[in-house]
């Protein structure tokens, strides 16, 4: 199971349906003040990310806020035959997908090597995950990491390596990331992907406002892990 690492030093605002989407500036990215700033509905992207004034660390909280319903991900047939392409790890290379995340050459990439190395001691204590697709002759085509905090899974960043496997590789991991969170059956896990894109939106990805996202949060945080992220527990 994760390590509770030491609480955060920083009193987090409080999130309000009232407030903007940018909550604070400042802080730090220690393993505490992630966690607490997730089970609050918060997460952290620079503001250049988008405003382009400085790398200066924010936390957020959109007002409305994306969404996957686990039983709303759009698979057309496509993507079912590129599902049998691939076979699908859990962990077996998360410093592999944060880095091609956070690949520089990507169009609007935000990941800096803090965040890089803060998600990376997230994952040695067992709270960061990647769900990666891998081709048949052992090829990373694609994947994704978030954090994992008892029904709750807050989708961080996915990628695909751009060659004869294309988009799909992302969407595969996407599809199993799915199945990962609705294997026990349990009800109210909660996937987060912080704000709706049109891409997302044409996978299912719905908005819903501030209030409900923590509502559902509330619920999500109160639920034991998904069994395969259970399993694999702090890096040793």
């Amino acid at each position: 199971m994760p390590v509770e690492p030491p609480p955060t030093r920083w009193e987090l605002p409080a999130v309000h349906a009232g407030n903007d989407d940018l909550i604070a500036i400042g802080a730090d990215l220690e393993p505490g003040t992630l966690l607490a700033a997730y089970r609050s509905g918060l997460f952290p992207m620079p503001v250049d990310r988008l405003f382009g004034r400085s790398d200066e660390l924010a936390w957020w909280s959109p007002n409305p806020r994306g969404v996957l319903p686990l039983g709303g991900l759009r698979v057309p047939r496509s993507l079912r035959q590129a599902c049998r392409r691939f076979e699908i790890r859990v962990d077996t290379a998360f410093d592999e997908v944060l880095a091609a995340c956070a690949d520089p050459s990507r169009p609007g990439a935000w990941i800096t090597d803090e965040i890089r190395g803060a998600y990376s001691r997230l994952r040695r204590l067992g709270w960061a995950h990647s769900v990666e697709a891998w081709t048949r002759d052992g090829h990373l085509a694609g994947g994704l990491y978030g954090v994992a905090i008892g029904g709750l899974f807050a989708g961080e960043s996915m990628f695909h390596v751009r060659q004869r496997w294309g988009r799909d590789a992302s969407k595969v991991a996407l599809v199993a990331l799915v199945e990962i969170l609705r294997a026990d059956g349990a009800s109210g896990r909660l996937l987060d992907v912080q704000w709706g894109t049109p891409h997302l939106t044409s996978l299912g990805v719905v908005e819903i406002s501030r209030s409900e996202y923590l509502s559902r949060l509330r619920t999500a945080l109160r639920l034991e892990l998904p069994p395969a992220f259970a399993s694999h527990g702090p890096d040793q």
